[in-house]
């Protein structure tokens, strides 16, 4: 028994053709089509940014101008401009040259008086990695107190580099035989380690007596303001 169908054909309506993005499309070696991206982004417009510099210098902030004075205010702004010393700020002909009497005077105070205007630490413009220091010279040195019983207990060692070459004297011996060191090896044990330390011993010149080759450079009088540096008799 043999059944027929009738063919019919249904027409269905064809979607309607969505915008496709040329650039989008991309062809894949392997598939052999066109593969269109999932999320089209669609292009804008490129935009030129411009940025505006100012060539002068930064001004001080409102919040902080009650630290400077009324004639500051409208200037630049001191507070954030690090300022270092130059080479035509710590030329050594021009610097201070101070005299000392260390007559009676506690070797280690005055020692660490010494250091302090050596190293420029008196000065605003005292910097750690610069010699911005002065000269001092120190006469009669051979005078020099200490408190206690340092001149009979205090040693000083040298040794001459052989085996067995290790040198010892008292304060007392080392003061009569070279009083000069004894200042000079106070001072350089308050001064930097390494060439600027080299550099700034070479200020002190200490002297046995109470004359002086630097008249020349008028040294002035060492301001000392430690009451206790002289020894009392």
């Amino acid at each position: 028994m043999a059944i027929t169908f009738a063919s019919s054909s249904v027409m269905l309506p064809s979607p309607s053709p969505k915008p496709s993005f040329g650039s989008l499309k991309k062809t894949t070696p392997f598939l052999g089509f066109s593969i269109s991206a999932a999320n089209p982004k669609p292009s804008f417009p490129r935009q030129s940014f411009r940025v505006n510099c100012q060539d002068k210098a930064a001004v001080v902030p409102l919040d902080q101008r009650w630290m400077f004075e009324q004639s500051e205010v409208s200037g630049p702004d001191i507070w954030n401009k690090t300022w270092y010393p130059k080479a035509a700020d710590h030329i050594n002909t021009e610097k201070t040259w101070y005299i000392v009497d260390a007559t009676d005077k506690i070797l280690g105070r005055l020692a660490s008086t010494i250091a302090i205007y050596i190293r420029g630490k008196n000065l605003a413009t005292y910097t750690p990695s610069v010699d911005m220091g002065s000269f001092v010279i120190v006469v009669n040195a051979e005078k020099v107190a200490v408190s206690g019983k340092k001149r009979t207990q205090k040693l000083y060692r040298r040794h001459s580099g052989r085996p067995g070459g290790m040198k010892v004297e008292t304060f007392d011996q080392l003061q009569q035989r070279i009083p000069e060191r004894i200042v000079e090896h106070a001072v350089r044990g308050m001064l930097p380690k390494g060439r600027l330390g080299r550099a700034l011993f070479n200020h002190l010149k200490v002297y046995k007596g109470p004359d002086h080759p630097h008249e020349a450079q008028k040294p002035i009088d060492l301001p000392i303001r430690d009451k206790r540096i002289q020894k009392e008799r």
